[in-house]
């Protein structure tokens, strides 16, 4: 038995040798569970929602590599006991050996969207590595005192510990994380204060927030010097470093994407934007697994013209019955438009085609004809939106024409792309909702004369409602396309048996597991002047 305690003994340096390369083994080990933490906003319940379906996956690898590591472990000690003991360390190779592989395969795997080593994940990740210390050490003075025989190779058993060390560092660095992010906020509400003519415009809705934004900031360019949250920046921390980073004194109007996964997020963001005007694009069944019902999403969504209220400005989809119910009931000064039906701002006579969308703008009496880039009824939706913002800040039609003219399609939210051969790509891997689904297989649809392929995960974050709405949409899939891809098995089953009720062709049904699968059925199935329409592209924790 060796004595820790005796700072003369070699060994006990050894021991802190083996801790601290096993500390940075361990960390390496830990990325996809630092990537999946990363990925659910820091929220503990995603990442187990994950660990419990796609995490076992990578457990049953660390499993393996504490399975391996152990059996040639003992073996060496066994064979190599009473010969000298420093060459028991040699076991440890194999130890090092299997965590490599694991490591190169779970690096080198393909990635939507890598772990991004912030101020807050290096954080998580020094904490992890003192931890990762503590626990090595400890294992080896252990198994020292009651498993002789394994000696130092008992580190073999801390990947399995990672699971458990991920979640458990989030937990301690939470009330230092919350502290910090109060003050960035503080700050962020003190240049806001500083900009006192600044105009303020928040944007909310279960989908097309994204591109309402965008489309916005476009059209009131035409008079303003604008501001929006880049990318999908839709938290409290997102916007705030839009604020830090991007505000200037020079900027004359503040868009800001408001996101939301729980009741109180909007008027969360409210607090901190201030804003004075608002959009509500939609709302649906997007995130109903951590709201849980319909109409918790309903109240949450509604949190924007109630902060609003009666001196601030919403402009309301009419189209979506919802909001059309939360509408009545605000109090706020209100514009609602439709694509659809007669409203206080509304389009009619749309004709999409390949090239973009033409339509009729209606504002009061006037009529303008307008063309956009755009493909989709719900990005003409979208447009008007903004419409009765710009009309509400006071541009003209001349700049809102000119404004709608110039917006272009948002990247992977049904982008048309011109790939070779002639094949053409629509692009709408951002996510997908119901309702988005439906508008691009209508957008899929006006490609008569070309044999379409549709790829995709299907539906999530439906809660119950998630097999039904896969279901649905399979059989939505089925009256449209000739070639269907499947990717991933989270919804695998339940879109095909939408498709085959639909009278879909079973052989043309196919199943990749990921990226890479996916492109080497197309290598089997694609020909020239096919369209492919790519719907959804599940993240990183659905993996």
């Amino acid at each position: 038995m060796i004595d820790f305690f005796d700072f003369s003994n070699w060994h006990f340096y050894i021991a802190l040798m083996i801790s601290l390369i096993n500390s940075i083994v361990m960390c390496l080990e830990g990325y996809k569970f630092l990537q999946v933490i990363q990925l659910s906003g820091y929220h503990t319940r995603g990442y187990f929602e994950w660990f419990k379906g796609s995490g076992g996956m990578y457990v049953g690898r660390l499993a393996m590599v504490t399975i391996l590591s152990c059996l040639c472990l003992i073996v060496t000690n066994v064979i190599l006991d009473g010969y000298n003991e420093y060459l028991s360390y040699l076991g440890l190779i194999f130890y090092l050996l299997f965590s490599y592989i694991y490591i190169i395969n779970v690096h080198f795997a393909p990635k939507k969207t890598p772990l991004k080593m912030t101020n807050r994940m290096n954080r998580a990740v020094i904490l992890l590595f003192i931890l990762c210390f503590a626990v090595s050490f400890g294992l080896i003075i252990l198994s020292s005192l009651f498993l002789s025989f394994f000696r130092f190779g008992a580190v073999a058993l801390s990947p399995l510990l990672i699971p458990v060390l991920v979640p458990f560092v989030h937990w301690l660095l939470k009330p230092i994380e919350s502290s910090i992010s109060r003050g960035y906020v503080k700050r962020a509400k003190k240049k806001l204060n500083q900009h006192s003519k600044l105009i303020k415009i928040g944007i909310t809705g279960s989908f097309g927030k994204t591109s309402t934004k965008n489309f916005l900031a476009t059209i009131l360019s035409e008079k303003y010097s604008v501001c929006a949250t880049p990318f999908n920046f839709n938290t409290p921390m997102g916007i705030t470093k839009t604020i830090l980073q991007n505000l200037t004194i020079g900027h004359q109007v503040l868009i800001a994407e408001m996101g939301a996964r729980q009741m109180g997020d909007i008027r969360e963001l409210c607090e901190l934007v201030e804003p004075k005007y608002g959009i509500l694009t939609s709302v649906g069944a997007q995130h109903i697994a951590t709201f849980k019902s319909l109409e918790n999403v309903k109240r949450t969504k509604s949190e924007l013209p109630d902060y609003l209220g009666e001196n601030g400005f919403c402009v309301f989809n009419a189209d979506c019955e919802y909001v059309e119910e939360i509408a009545q009931k605000s109090k706020c000064r209100k514009c609602c438009v439709s694509i659809s039906n007669i409203a206080d701002i509304w389009a009619s006579d749309i004709e999409t085609s390949s090239a973009g969308t033409k339509f009729l703008l209606h504002i009061g009496n006037e009529e303008l004809s307008c063309n956009t880039k755009l493909l989709g009824l719900h990005n003409i939706t979208n447009l008007v939106l903004c419409v009765a913002i710009a009309k509400e800040l006071g541009l003209n039609n001349e700049q809102i024409l000119a404004g709608i003219a110039k917006v272009s399609p948002v990247e992977h939210r049904l982008q048309l792309i011109n790939a070779e051969n002639d094949v053409v790509i629509l692009d709408d891997t951002y996510n997908a909702s119901i309702e988005g689904s439906q508008r691009a297989l209508e957008v899929l649809e006006m490609f008569e004369e070309r044999r379409k392929i549709v790829i995709t995960p299907g539906l999530v974050e439906l809660g119950t409602l998630e097999r039904l709405e896969n279901y649905n949409f399979g059989t939505r899939i089925g009256k449209v396309a000739d070639i269907v891809v499947i990717v991933n098995k989270s919804n695998y089953l339940s879109i095909k048996q939408g498709l085959l009720d639909s009278g879909f062709d079973e052989t043309k049904i196919y199943e990749a597991e990921n990226l890479l699968a996916t492109q080497e059925v197309l290598k089997d199935v694609l020909m020239p002047k096919d369209v492919i329409l790519w719907e959804n592209d599940l993240p990183d924790n659905y993996i």
